[in-house]
């Protein structure tokens, strides 16, 4: 199905009609679909060295600020403002309901209930992946098919001034704030700044819209109060006088039982997602359903059953010495509320207790009292704890000595050595922030014994 027209291009990036549509939208040719565009951006490597390549796997033209040779283009000054340009021309011609999600932790899970939640209302588009900086954003309007009825778009930032315009192009109806905590804090100041800067979400709302914001937040009031003036608001938490009033989560090691009330309605479902956390990421996204005019009571029926993606959250057996244990693989980011989050769930598996933890980064003069302080918890939880990195070597010489499995300098390091440590009916939680590269270390555990 064609996604873009000759003339649709032209139009949205200010150039000559380039004699040829697209079925898709590309900017890597590793993951490049035959009747793509590609988009050469310049970034850590300069999309325009990779023309041949996307010609060869059979892009139908190419968007570029030089000249090229090999085959169809459309010429333009800047490639990353015309992706934003072809990002904005999306979101015109598409009446989707689009819901916005940002936060400090929860955002990728939370996008993730919607897009199954939505999906029983018709066609609904979300971001792949996280996709929510200044190039994912675009890329994902870019993306969306005319006759979306729903998308869904996550929205990051670890420097200030990053969620405003991200807004502004997203235009949502409905955005989320999931969560307010200390993640990025040394890149950003403090967590009034982080605050301040999610807020700015709801700038971007359109008329009418509706912001959806944590009860359970310290930080409630101050961000009610950013609401511009003429859109609505809707709480959720498990006060009972929040909109989306979470009444209870009872979970055990693999799916979390959820009652909770919205609009009136009784909402009763369960999660292959363990953890309190999980349903309230679940009430938040309900709150949105709710928000752009869906029934609520639909809405968790279609959510029952959702799991966590890899890297957050997602349980699976691995094969170890003697048989077999049970990985919690939340490696993909990390803070210290995710990590607190994560030894709960870790908390409600069979077994002895694993935890592997790589450092938690960009917290600047606040990493070594935010790692230490994750001390309490771990020994209320883990059995053993392996610990990679700087700032998680510290947390590792303040445990006790009957609690230490290892650390290593890096997670290649540490992998093998939790490897070869793992037993029958472990349960063994691998958490850490993405440039920690704890993926190491579950690629190391998936693989044959």
């Amino acid at each position: 199905m064609t996604l873009w027209h000759a003339d649709e291009l032209a139009q949205a990036v200010g150039s000559a009609a380039p004699g040829f549509a697209v079925t898709g939208v590309s900017i890597d040719t590793r993951s490049l679909q035959p009747g793509d565009l590609f988009i050469a951006l310049q970034a850590e490597r300069d999309g325009h060295d990779f023309i041949a390549d996307a010609f060869a796997k059979g892009a139908a033209g190419v968007l570029v600020s030089r000249d090229v040779t090999g085959g169809p283009q459309l010429r333009v000054p800047d490639t990353l403002a015309a992706l934003n340009s072809l990002g904005a021309a999306a979101r015109v011609r598409c009446k989707a309901k689009l819901i916005a999600v940002t936060g400090s932790v929860g955002k990728t899970t939370t996008k993730e209930m919607l897009r199954r939640a939505l999906a029983g209302f018709g066609p609904v588009h979300a971001a792949e992946a996280s996709f929510n900086n200044h190039i994912g954003v675009p890329l994902t309007l870019a993306r969306m098919p005319r006759d979306t009825a729903h998308a869904v778009l996550e929205l990051g930032m670890n420097h200030p001034g990053e969620i405003l315009p991200l807004a502004k192009l997203a235009s949502p109806d409905t955005a989320i704030i999931t969560s307010i905590e200390r993640a990025h804090v040394g890149l950003m100041g403090s967590i009034e700044a982080i605050m301040l800067e999610k807020a700015s979400v709801f700038q971007g709302l359109r008329g009418g819209g509706t912001a959806i914001i944590s009860y359970e937040s310290r930080f409630y009031e101050a961000l009610s109060a950013l609401v511009p003036s003429g859109m609505h608001q809707l709480r959720f938490g498990a006060d009972p006088s929040a909109d989306a009033h979470l009444i209870s989560a009872d979970s055990d090691a693999v799916s979390c039982h959820v009652i909770g009330s919205l609009a009136g309605k009784k909402l009763d479902f369960i999660l292959a997602a363990p953890g309190a956390h999980m349903a309230m990421n679940a009430m938040a996204a309900l709150a949105a359903c709710h928000a752009i005019g869906l029934d609520v009571q639909k809405a968790a029926e279609y959510l029952e059953g959702f799991a966590p993606v890899s890297g957050r959250g997602l349980r699976r057996v691995i094969h170890v010495d003697g048989g077999k244990a049970y990985l919690l693989d939340e490696s993909y980011n990390a803070s210290g509320a995710s990590i607190r989050a994560a030894l709960a769930v870790l908390a409600l598996q069979p077994g002895r207790h694993v935890a592997v933890l790589g450092d938690i980064l960009e917290l600047g003069d606040e990493a070594a009292t935010e790692h230490l302080s994750l001390q309490h918890d771990l020994l209320q939880t883990a059995d053993t704890i392996f610990t990679c990195g700087t700032m998680m070597g510290q947390l590792f010489q303040a445990l006790p000595a009957d609690r230490r499995g290892a650390h290593a300098p890096t997670a290649a390091a540490l992998a093998p050595i939790v490897k070869s440590a793992l037993r029958h009916n472990d349960a063994v939680l691998v958490k850490g922030s993405y440039g920690s590269r704890m993926r190491d270390v579950v690629s190391l555990l998936e693989g044959p014994y």
